[in-house]
C-alpha cells in the first residue's frame, strides 16, 4: 500500500529517484521541477528560513520506492507566485481570518507552466496536501501554473477551484528562420521589429551563451543586472548570488544567457531556461540604457534561438501587453485553489467565474489585435 510522507526539503529524497518521476525521457519538459533546480533554491538560501518559502515536498512511496511527488511550500506571504491572491488575503484578514501561513504547490519565483504532480498518485497527493492544511488550521492550498491537463482533471474535485489567467507566448509555426516569422506579420509590424532590432544591435555586441560558454565572470555581471531589476520590481531580489553559482554547476546546459557588450564590458543580459520544446524567459537587467535593447535581448533573441534549435514555443514570463506587437499572443494559464472556509470559498468561486469570463474576452480581443497578417493580400 502506498504511503504519503511530508519531507523537510529536497535533501531528503535522492535526485535520481525524484527525476525518474519527470514525464518522458531526455531533456525535461521544463527544467524547473528537476531536483537540481529546486534544491539549488533551498541550498542557496533563496527559499528556506526568512524567505517566506519553506520547502515541504510531499512524496508517495510504495514498498519504499518513490512513485509520486509534488513540490510544496509553506508560505508566509504571497510574493513570488505570479498568480496573485493578495486581494483574497486582504479580504479574509479584514473579515477576521488568518490567511497566512498557507500551502503552495509551485515552483518558487517561476511563472512557467509545467507538471505539478510527478509520477503516480495525483489524487492521493492532492488529498494529502489538503489534509495537511486542515490538520494544521491553514487557510488554503494553491496549485499554481499547473498544466491544462492537471487543471481539467482536478477542477471541481476535492473542492478545488479552477482559476484561469493569461500570459503572452510565442508559437513557432514551422519557421526555418527569423525572416520566416516576420513574413507572417503585417507590413507595419514587420518593419517596426526590423527597426527595433537594428536600433538595439547598433551600439552593442550580443552573444547568446549556453553550457560551458557561460563563465563565472558572466554571472558576476548578470548578478548586477538582476539586482537592479529585482530591487525596482520586488524591493529585494528573490534569488541569492549563490543560487546562480549552484545553477551554473548543475544546470548550465539548461540555460541560455544572452548578454550585450559595450566593448568588452557586459552592460545588459537576459536569462532563459531551456525545456524540451519550450524556451522560458526568466530574468532581465541592464546597467546602461540603450533603446530597444530590452526587446532584442528578451524577445527577439529568444525567438531567434528557438527557431534555430527547433523549439516550438517561447514563454516570456508574467504580464506585459507590450509583448503582443512582438509576436507573443495571449495564452490561458491555469491554477487550482482549495479554501478551508466554506463561506470564503463560495465568495472566491464567484469571483473566479467573473474573472474567467473577463480573461476569455480579453484573450479574444488581444488576439484580434495581434501583429499577424489577416489576409494574404495585405502586403
Amino acid at each position: 500500500m502506498a504511503d504519503l510522507t511530508l519531507l523537510n526539503g529536497l535533501d531528503e529524497v535522492a535526485e535520481a529517484d525524484w527525476d525518474a518521476l519527470l514525464p518522458g525521457g531526455g531533456r525535461p519538459l521544463d527544467p524547473f521541477t528537476t531536483h537540481r533546480f529546486l534544491r539549488a533554491l533551498d541550498a542557496s538560501g533563496s527559499t528556506g528560513t526568512g524567505s517566506g518559502w519553506q520547502s515541504r515536498p510531499l512524496v508517495l512511496r510504495d514498498a519504499g520506492r518513490l512513485i509520486g511527488a509534488t513540490p510544496m511550500y509553506v508560505k508566509a506571504h504571497s510574493q513570488g507566485e505570479y498568480i496573485f491572491d493578495h486581494s483574497w488575503a486582504d479580504g479574509y484578514q479584514r473579515a477576521g481570518g488568518r490567511y497566512y501561513p498557507k500551502l503552495q504547490i509551485a515552483v518558487p519565483f517561476t511563472p512557467a507552466t509545467g507538471p505539478r504532480f510527478l509520477g503516480q498518485g495525483r489524487d492521493m497527493l492532492v488529498q494529502g496536501a489538503i489534509a495537511i492544511a486542515e490538520q494544521n488550521g491553514l487557510s488554503s492550498l494553491h496549485i499554481t501554473f499547473c498544466t491544462p491537463e492537471e487543471a481539467e482533471a482536478l477542477a471541481g474535485k476535492h473542492d478545488l477551484l479552477h482559476r484561469v489567467t493569461q500570459q503572452f507566448h510565442w508559437v513557432n509555426n514551422g519557421y526555418a528562420t527569423f525572416d520566416d516569422f516576420l513574413a507572417d506579420l503585417s507590413s507595419r509590424k514587420r518593419k517596426n521589429i526590423r527597426k527595433e532590432r537594428e536600433t538595439a544591435q547598433g551600439p552593442v555586441t550580443i552573444r547568446a551563451l549556453t553550457g560551458d560558454q557561460i563563465e563565472p565572470a558572466h554571472w558576476d555581471a548578470f548578478w548586477q543586472f538582476y539586482q537592479d531589476t529585482g530591487s525596482r520590481k520586488w524591493g529585494t531580489p528573490y534569488l541569492t548570488r549563490n543560487a546562480f553559482t549552484l545553477l551554473h554547476e548543475t544546470m548550465r546546459n539548461d540555460m541560455l544567457l544572452v548578454l550585450a557588450f559595450n566593448g568588452n564590458r557586459p552592460v545588459a543580459g537576459a536569462l532563459n531556461f531551456i525545456g524540451r520544446d519550450t524556451l522560458f524567459g526568466r530574468y532581465w537587467g541592464a546597467l546602461e540604457d540603450h533603446p530597444c535593447l530590452h526587446f532584442e535581448l528578451c524577445y527577439y533573441q529568444a525567438i531567434d534561438w528557438a527557431i534555430t534549435h527547433g523549439l516550438s514555443r517561447v514563454e516570456a514570463g508574467a504580464q506585459g501587453e507590450h509583448k503582443l506587437s512582438r509576436g507573443y499572443l495571449p495564452t490561458p494559464v491555469h491554477s487550482l485553489h482549495w479554501i478551508a472556509d466554506e463561506g470564503f470559498r463560495a465568495a472566491v468561486a464567484r469571483y473566479l467565474a467573473e474573472e474567467r469570463r473577463a480573461v476569455d474576452e480579453e484573450i479574444e480581443v488581444l488576439t484580434a489585435y495581434g501583429p499577424f497578417r489577416r489576409v494574404q493580400s495585405e502586403d
